[in-house]
């Protein structure tokens, strides 16, 4: 039965695997080798690009977890027509929440400790419709009336500010205004949220849109428009949709404008980090040459007779060929299981490195509060592409050379 199913099989194929059958040698050592050696490149590229793709993905979304989708800004000045222009926004298709603005960087102080946070003033009523920092509340409640303030947990901690408590927030005024001296404000620490995010979490400070008006020395109007719509993604459409009914000297931004260097840092520190890892599988991919190379030395006999009795160089050519590829393919398989094991194990893996004291992601450096990762059939097909492309090249070495022999002197050799 073995037989009859070896000669159903072309015979190139047939002949790569019984050079792959395992034997008690030196060359099924060196054919192991370069499996495992594709088998880590393809592993560390499945890690190192689903984690990158993690960071996109977990930035994107805690940006538009605190930041709204689109911001109006007037190119003259302060927003006057705040409500006229928030009521018509209201009424645009895809538009689920508005809010006039105002964000200003102030002092906040807690018996000795002061920090240096960015206070958002929006209004109390229509604030719950172009945030979703209610969702993220762990102490308190999402309450910006009066001389309410909403705090990032980090930024709590570090203060020692505990919800009910009071504190002082000094206007940037002073700093402007070198003849006069602006009393700070008391307020009241409503609740705190977490979004698992440093710069937010430490940085940020939620009241009402009246004192932001107080802290910038305006009596009326907004600094801008804040706009929550149903798809995010569809800012392209949207920020159209909105410029439409706002009278001329306003701009639309998206999320994505403001937020535009960050986002092309992660993109390009992406596609370096993948052209720099496809260099590593390379070189792993370059054992599976080795291994052909001495296959074809071990071999040399073998080949100088079945070119002897009529088998075609490009046959053998084609045999090799096929010997890498197998390689290959079992090394990129095997590397894409190991590297989506990880993967789905790095929660534990990097507890049980905290446990020995090896804290591989702080917080504190990389302002996430935790590893995230991503990974997709598209990124996992254009891995496989690019490592079957490049072990197509390195196997054609070894086979041009297998095909070329010349078998009177393999078998004098011999």
């Amino acid at each position: 039965m073995s037989k009859l199913k070896s000669h159903l099989l072309p015979f190139p194929l047939f002949l790569a695997l019984k050079y792959l059958k395992p034997k008690r040698s030196f060359i099924s050592a060196v054919t192991v080798i370069s499996v495992l050696g594709v088998l880590l490149g393809v592993a560390i590229l499945v890690i190192v690009l689903s984690v990158m793709n993690g960071f996109d993905n977990m930035w994107r979304e805690k940006i538009l977890s605190f930041k709204p989708h689109l911001t109006v800004v007037n190119s003259y000045g302060h927003i006057q027509n705040e409500e006229e222009l928030c009521e018509k926004i209201s009424h645009v298709e895809g538009v689920k929440g508005v809010a006039a603005g105002i964000e200003t960087r102030v002092l906040i102080q807690n018996e000795k400790r002061i920090l240096a946070p960015v206070v958002i003033g929006m209004s109390p009523t229509r604030a719950a419709g172009i945030s979703r920092v209610p969702e993220f509340m762990v102490n308190g409640d999402f309450d910006l009336n009066g001389e309410n303030i909403v705090i990032g947990n980090d930024l709590a901690r570090s203060l020692r500010l505990y919800t009910g408590e009071k504190a002082l927030v000094y206007s940037p005024l002073n700093v402007l205004s070198a003849d006069e001296l602006y009393l700070p404000e008391e307020l009241t620490v409503a609740g705190t949220f977490n979004l698992g995010m440093r710069d937010y979490d430490t940085g940020f400070v939620l009241t009402s849109l009246d004192v932001a008006r107080e802290l910038v020395g305006i009596e009326e109007g907004a600094y801008s428009l804040y706009i929550m719509t149903d798809d995010p993604f569809r800012f392209g459409e949207y920020s159209a949709a909105v410029q439409e009914v706002l009278p001329p000297g306003y701009e639309v931004k998206s999320w994505r404008e403001i937020d535009s260097v960050l986002f092309a840092a992660l993109s390009n520190e992406k596609t370096m980090m993948f052209i720099l890892l496809v260099f590593i599988s390379i070189v792993a991919i370059f054992c599976v040459t080795n291994t052909l190379i001495v296959i074809t030395v071990h071999r040399t006999a073998e080949i100088g007779l079945l070119k002897a009795v009529g088998f075609p160089p490009h046959k053998i050519m084609a045999a090799f060929v096929w010997h890498g590829w197998i390689q290959c393919l079992m090394g990129t398989a095997l590397g894409i299981g190991s590297g989506l094991l990880v993967l789905h194990n790095l929660h534990n893996i990097v507890a049980a490195l905290a446990s020995i004291n090896v804290e591989v992601f702080p917080k504190e450096i990389y302002g996430l509060s935790e590893i995230p990762w991503s990974t997709s059939f598209a990124e996992l097909a254009n891995i496989s592409i690019v490592v079957m492309t490049f072990c197509t090249i390195a196997s054609f070495i070894p086979a041009y050379r297998a095909a070329r022999l010349d078998p009177v002197e393999a078998l004098r050799g011999e």
